[in-house]
């Protein structure tokens, strides 16, 4: 287990006490940090308001399906993986699943190793997506995240920090999204330090300054009051 897989973040969904339990443990065992939620509602709770590296989700949930709570999660703009873990193993069901927005499906009853196959697959997938990533063109500005070098849209080069670089990163493979201060804190600066919410709204500033032309009336770096940020690539 590689140090980056044991900083993700999985969230498990599911009714069943005992499997629950164990599901828990395993995933902490293999590095994973797991939110636990029994039921649909706090699920999607959960799954919007938080930042998760993927879902796992039971189907046959009380109250909230894991259907219905991954439909609504997308529609909210949720992109996080979702594996859906079901008594239902037909060919209809697992196409339901993947039409409501599922990345992956398992029937039960699994063997474990399966799962925690299944679960290692995904996040090398978002993490090799992510980590194609390298260049960033918007508004007449070209960063290069990798080098953390940067050209404005008045043609003047500059050098990034890490923290900078990786902050747009984190915005821009959201673009269109609200990402929330507590998700750049985590993405950007790890669970262990935490700088206030004011480290980087000062951090949003220099990024406007640089890259907007009219810092005043960002139409890249928007402010969602009380909540966090949204990037956009190509305004309307």
């Amino acid at each position: 287990m590689s140090a980056v897989e044991g900083e993700m973040k999985v969230l498990l969904v599911e009714d069943e006490p005992h499997l629950a339990l164990g599901l828990v443990e395993n995933l902490e065992d293999e590095g994973y940090r797991v939110t636990h939620c029994p039921d649909g509602e706090s699920g999607l709770e959960a799954l919007v308001e938080q930042r998760f590296d993927l879902a796992v989700l039971d189907v046959m949930l009380p109250g909230l399906d894991g259907f219905a709570l991954c439909e609504t999660a997308r529609r909210d703009g949720v992109v996080t993986p979702v594996l859906f873990l079901t008594a239902k193993g037909g060919v209809d069901d697992r196409i339901r699943g993947l039409r409501a927005g599922g990345d992956d499906y398992l029937a039960k009853p699994f063997h474990l190793d399966e799962l925690l196959l299944r679960v290692s697959a995904i996040l090398r997938r978002a993490r090799r997506e992510e980590k194609e990533l390298v260049e960033l063109q918007f508004g007449g500005n070209t960063v290069d995240l990798q080098a953390y070098r940067a050209t404005a849209w008045n043609g003047q080069a500059h050098e990034m920090t890490h923290k900078e670089a990786m902050i747009l990163k984190t915005l821009a493979l959201r673009a269109g999204e609200v990402v929330s201060r507590d998700e750049i804190l985590d993405r950007v600066w790890g669970r262990d330090v935490f700088p206030s919410s004011r480290t980087i709204d000062n951090f949003i500033l220099k990024l406007r300054r640089r890259f907007e032309k009219e810092p005043e009336e960002p139409l890249h770096f928007h402010s969602v009051r009380g909540v966090g940020y949204r990037f956009t690539v190509e305004p309307e």
